[in-house]
């Protein structure tokens, strides 16, 4: 096949992320200490996984890293916002995520990170406080702030290029409104404070119009309506989203698609999340939570298909629950109950217990889009990008798709496009002596 044209990586590239919480520390962090040779980036793709290039009987199995031009590790730059002045050192600290012994070799560098000031109203995040904010008072002003923002963080780091990723907490729950069907009733819109238009949707603008590929972390109605999109297209800039997966939706997205496979179906799914980091105090709003359930919910139907399957999951009942509870700080802890059937009927039942760590399982999401989104616009992709849905609980497609869900297929989705850029054809995982059988 022919290689797409690829602008090549050269100089810094700087990635900001819309707060500086306990998931873009760690982020940082781990960046700076892989760079230190102090830890691996376990989880990255981008950084470990290999992929296998023609037959497997040729053996060719290259890092991704080595077989795209991705920007390398030493090359990435720092910079975000955040209502809490406390630089990158002072809020892992906080967070409380990693080791004391872990961040002691990081400080020199993690201090030089100073959060901007956000672009932040209380009304949308409720549970949050903190003084470090702008001043305008317009949105359309705020844009255009954040907007000097990436001007002025790419001038300080020396950066050529620049990608954002949003880490912040999530907002209420909004449904898209008038303003949100074009580029010109939005940017209307933030003229007129339209109260449809949340902080995350400022920072969105902000990146595109910069040419900044923009990938949204959290469940907030962010960069996923028509106006950007069509903005994401009219500038070239890559857009994907949205909410990171990563503990008990990722093991859903796991388990789903075997039950589906063996034909077992489902008469219920319950499952409830203890966590105390400032993601857990968030949620505690109700209308926060709405945003998040909407992000987790949807996934089962997606991968199920009740429609297709309705002896198997017409009637599967699924309920979602996350409580704020501090003394467990970022060590999340999932538990589901799953009610199964097999052969004839007969019940049968799963328990998993997933006792993860929030920020650990999300660092390397952050990383790997912040390369991914990086290396789609040197190689002149812009809007959607479906094939980054592995990392999203709730994928962003263009008008008329379906998301997928099935983490198996989305995988082998992301390897594909990845194959098909760098010039090689897409595998299909036929038997490599399958056109000598079909002859037969």
């Amino acid at each position: 096949m022919s290689k797409h044209f690829i602008e090549p990586h050269k100089g810094k590239l700087l990635v900001l992320t819309p707060g500086m919480g306990a998931v873009a520390t760690t982020f940082m962090a781990g960046v700076v200490s892989a760079r230190k040779n102090l830890s691996k980036p376990f989880g990255s793709l981008t950084q470990l996984q290999t992929i296998r290039l023609g037959a497997r009987s040729e053996e060719r199995n290259p890092l991704i890293k080595d077989f795209l031009d991705l920007a390398g590790l030493d090359d990435v730059v720092f910079g975000g916002w955040d209502v809490i002045p406390d630089d990158a050192y002072q809020a892992a600290k906080r967070a409380d995520v990693l080791k004391p012994q872990d961040l002691g070799p990081l400080k020199e560098e993690l201090e030089k990170i100073k959060p901007m000031e956000a672009a932040f109203d209380q009304k949308y995040v409720k549970l949050l406080k903190g003084k470090n904010v702008k001043s305008e008072t317009s949105k359309w002003e705020l844009a255009q702030a954040l907007r000097e923002d990436i001007r002025n963080k790419m001038k300080e780091t020396g950066a050529a290029r620049a990608v954002m990723v949003w880490c912040g907490s999530t907002e209420v729950h909004l449904h898209p409104s008038g303003c949100h069907q074009s580029i010109e009733a939005f940017e209307e819109g933030m003229k007129n404070n339209d109260e449809s238009i949340a902080p995350s949707q400022l920072y969105a603008y902000a990146a595109i119009k910069e040419g900044l590929p923009y990938a949204n972390g959290a469940p907030n109605l962010s960069a996923d309506f028509p106006a950007l999109e069509q903005l994401a297209e009219q500038e070239q800039v890559p857009i994907a989203g949205k909410d990171f997966k990563t503990g008990q939706t990722l093991m859903k997205t796991i388990l789903a698609p075997g039950f589906k496979t063996r034909m077992l179906g489902i008469r219920g799914w319950f499952s409830t999340n203890i966590l105390g980091n400032r993601d857990g105090e968030v949620l505690d709003d109700p209308e926060s939570f709405k945003s998040k359930e909407v992000s987790k919910t949807g996934v089962l139907d997606s991968i199920l298909q009740p429609d297709v399957y309705p002896d198997l999951y017409k009637d599967l009942y699924h309920k979602v629950r996350i409580n704020y509870y501090p003394p467990r700080g970022d060590a999340k802890e999932g538990w589901d109950n799953i009610d199964i059937f097999g052969w004839m009927g007969y019940d049968m039942q799963i328990k998993v217990d997933f006792l993860c760590r929030d920020s650990i399982l999300a660092a390397p999401i952050v990383l790997d889009l912040a390369l991914f989104m990086d290396f789609a616009k040197r190689a002149g992709k812009s809007g959607i990008q479906e094939w980054l849905s592995f990392y999203f609980k709730s994928p962003q497609v263009k008008s008329g798709h379906i998301p997928e869900h099935d983490i198996f297929i989305q995988h082998f989705r992301l390897k594909n496009t990845l194959r098909v850029l760098g010039g090689e054809k897409p595998v299909t995982h036929l038997s490599e002596n399958f056109e000598e059988e079909a002859v037969r």
